[in-house]
């Protein structure tokens, strides 16, 4: 836990008198910052933020209730203690004060012993606060580590030699999150691609992920059609499923020795095709539901000829249901443009998540991100 002597205070407030004595009180134990109203405190906090403020709030400009109320509006200074110092004395004075988020409220003139107990209190709790939070972001750091290390890691040597371009890309909207992905060659000419989204966020959308992904590698090894692999997987997942959540799914199993791939889909939204010679379309639409809700899912699988160059696109709806600013989705008709243009799948994958940056920038991601490209280009005989 951080020592308190290396904690800043900033003390504002309009009157020097005021001032003087609480750094003739405070200079000792802490580091001191001083602002004369809230304009400046405001500035001062944005520059470098303290660990408490002592805020009067008759102030001219900005009084202190306002400068309270910023900032706690600011998601970066929601958590940093204030302490009113004021001569309102009055109970609903107090009561906006609490009301604005103030942690403390003492009124003037105030005993100098008992702010510094006070201040002491506040960044006791801020230390021990702030030290529990970093616990916790450590212990997430490691929990993405874990789970990014479930996910298959070199995708070019999955597919060596079969002819497949395989690119993937996930972007948690926290530390971590339930999106995923699975590229496995269960032969030499058959791979089963797949990509899901586990209800929710967070740990328990992370630990499901990962049941997920462990049950669907071991059904795809032994299953050889998408459709029975998706079916066997919801009736593993709804067997043990205290907590209801469930998954959608979109599986790929390509079939290089017949030169075609077939899919099927759990809940999950189209995938998107791009050929050669035609502009990008969406194929393969679900037939079943979500993975995990209860026994018995039919699911319908759908079978294609595969052409050189042609290319399968993935993703989750992190990206077609992405928000911008003015809280307009990406859509669908925007990925297809973006992917107009071909490539190869790190191309096309990079393509889609700039453009999806592109479109929501400034607006906060809501939901996990994952796209996933897998390109036909066979050797052609000499």
């Amino acid at each position: 836990m951080k020592d308190l002597s290396a904690s800043r205070v900033l003390i504002v407030d309009d009157a020097k008198t005021n001032i003087d004595i609480l750094v003739q009180a405070l200079r000792d134990e802490y580091k001191l910052s001083v602002a004369v109203d809230g304009a400046a405190a405001l500035r001062s906090i944005e520059k470098s933020p303290p660990d408490l403020v002592l805020l009067d709030i008759v102030m001219p400009g900005i009084d202190g209730y306002e400068v309270c109320r910023r900032l706690r509006a600011d998601e970066s200074t929601r958590e940093l203690p204030v302490m009113f110092l004021s001569s309102l004395e009055d109970v609903k004075d107090k009561t906006r004060g609490f009301e604005v988020g103030g942690n403390d409220y003492l009124t003037k003139p105030f005993e100098v012993l008992e702010v510094k107990a006070r201040v002491r209190s506040l960044l006791k709790a801020k230390a021990y606060a702030d030290a529990v939070r970093e616990a916790m972001a450590r212990d997430l750091r490691i929990a993405r580590e874990i789970q990014m290390g479930i996910l298959p890691a070199d995708l070019a040597a999955l597919t060596r030699g079969t002819g497949l371009d395989v690119h993937a890309v996930i972007e948690p909207a926290r530390e971590v999150g339930g999106d995923l992905y699975e590229v496995l060659r269960v032969s030499d000419d058959r791979i089963v691609v797949a990509l899901g989204d586990v209800s929710g966020k967070g740990i328990p959308a992370a630990l499901f992920m990962a049941v997920v992904l462990t049950v669907l590698r071991t059904l795809a090894r032994r299953i050889p059609e998408p459709d029975e692999i998706l079916m066997r997987l919801n009736d593993e997942l709804a067997e043990q499923n205290p907590r209801g959540m469930f998954v959608t799914l979109q599986c790929l199993v390509f079939d290089l020795a017949q030169g075609r791939v077939s899919c099927a889909g759990a809940g999950h939204h189209q995938l998107a095709i791009v050929s050669r010679g035609r502009p990008p379309r969406l194929a393969c639409p679900s037939s079943g539901r979500p993975a995990g809700l209860m026994a018995f899912n039919p699911v319908e699988r759908e079978t294609l000829s595969l052409e050189p160059d042609d290319t399968f696109v993935l993703f989750s709806d992190g990206v077609s249901e992405a928000m911008n600013t003015a809280e307009d989705f990406y859509g669908e008709e925007r990925l297809l443009a973006a992917l107009a243009a071909g490539g190869s799948a790190s191309d096309i994958v990079k393509r889609v998540l700039a453009d999806v940056g592109d479109f929501t920038a400034g607006a906060k991601q809501s939901d996990d991100i994952t796209v996933l490209a897998v390109r036909y280009a066979p050797r052609r005989a000499d």
